[in-house]
């Protein structure tokens, strides 16, 4: 079973920066595509971005320019570096381990809390 534990969050000024860290109990170069996700109060659950074992990223709109994700498969850790911060990126961020188009498995989740 896959285990996956977020840490990084915390309260940030608007225009500030955060690093989420995601470590996974496998090695992560046995895993193809891993995401990160967000839900904010109220909201469903949206992608922020995936990254490939080819290290190919992708984003969602609303992050793209400012979110950058990246993976040291030597420390079995996928990272979010979040730049820009804005009151809306506020949300509980998840890591995830994609199995085609679904989620495998979920972290806990993390709290990200920008202030404006």
């Amino acid at each position: 079973q896959v285990q996956l534990v977020e840490s990084g969050g915390g309260l940030v000024q608007a225009g500030g920066s955060l690093r989420l860290s995601c470590a996974a109990s496998v090695s992560i170069a046995s895993i193809g595509v891993m995401a990160w996700y967000r839900q904010a109060p109220g909201k469903q659950r949206e992608l922020v971005g995936t990254i490939t074992s080819g290290d190919v990223t992708n984003y969602g709109d609303s992050v793209k320019g400012r979110f950058t994700i990246s993976r040291d498969n030597a420390k079995n850790t996928m990272y979010l570096l979040m730049n820009s911060l804005k009151p809306e990126d506020t949300a509980v961020y998840y890591c995830a381990r994609r199995v085609g188009a679904f989620v495998g498995n979920w972290g806990q989740g993390t709290q990200v809390t920008v202030s404006s």
